[in-house]
């Protein structure tokens, strides 16, 4: 596992295609990535571990509370929406303060993406697990999508935790790993990464460089 070099926060934008050179379509998703500003560096020294803070999106100062507003402030930045860590073995060459742009990540690099799915609300078992219902042939009356038994009566007389049933579907912070930059455009504040990310469009999403190495048949020996 490769370690966390660098990050940045974005807003999801919306997907398109483009074409590549050998003329095939290659769907992609736009994130406006930054401009992002170091709001805090944690050292191992004083915090016990080694990461960077990122804030984004700047808004009015109405919008934040005090501590927020506080927090900026003693860092000499203007009110930003999105506060977020990134976990990094060390910390060289962070400063409070200094800039990050759409250019630390380059055309051709893997990354991961973390945002929040979309929320979609109370759910049935179908939905929500893949359950394939009850039978719909004789006998069934009116209760296709029930998920049927749940457990037994005298032994163990309760319900086992963990189990699937009916409930909350999405909103829930997911990470997509080894996505590809299709392309950058640090004029504009622009990463196009290769495939869906998760969160709908205009939510806060974070792009780190990848954590796990692509499996590649043949490299370094490995046996296809």
């Amino acid at each position: 596992m490769a370690a966390v070099t660098k990050g940045i926060l974005g807003r999801k934008v919306g997907m398109t295609q483009i074409f590549d050179a050998s003329s095939r379509v290659i769907p992609v998703t736009v994130l406006a990535a930054g401009p992002c500003r170091v709001s805090a560096v944690r050292t191992p020294e004083k915090d016990g571990y080694s990461a960077v803070q990122l804030a984004f999106d700047v808004v009015p100062e109405r919008k934040l509370n005090q501590p927020e507003r506080g927090h900026l402030k003693k860092s000499s930045l203007p009110p930003m929406r999105t506060l977020a860590e990134l976990r990094l073995e060390s910390t060289d060459g962070f400063e409070v303060g200094n800039e990050v742009l759409a250019d630390v990540f380059a055309k051709g690099e893997r990354v991961d993406v973390i945002g929040t799915s979309k929320g979609k609300g109370f759910a049935g078992v179908m939905r929500r697990h893949g359950f394939r219902g009850l039978s719909a042939s004789h006998g069934t009356e009116r209760k296709h999508r029930s998920p049927g038994s749940v457990g037994a009566s005298a032994t163990p007389s309760r319900i086992f935790k963990g189990m699937r049933m009916a409930g909350q579907l999405g909103n829930v912070r997911v990470t997509m790993l080894n996505l590809e930059v299709v392309d950058a455009d640090p004029a504009r504040n622009l990463l196009l990464i290769r495939g869906a990310v998760p969160g709908p469009n205009g939510s806060v999403v974070m792009v780190r460089s990848s954590v796990k190495a692509r499996f590649n048949p043949g490299a370094n020996g490995a046996k296809s």
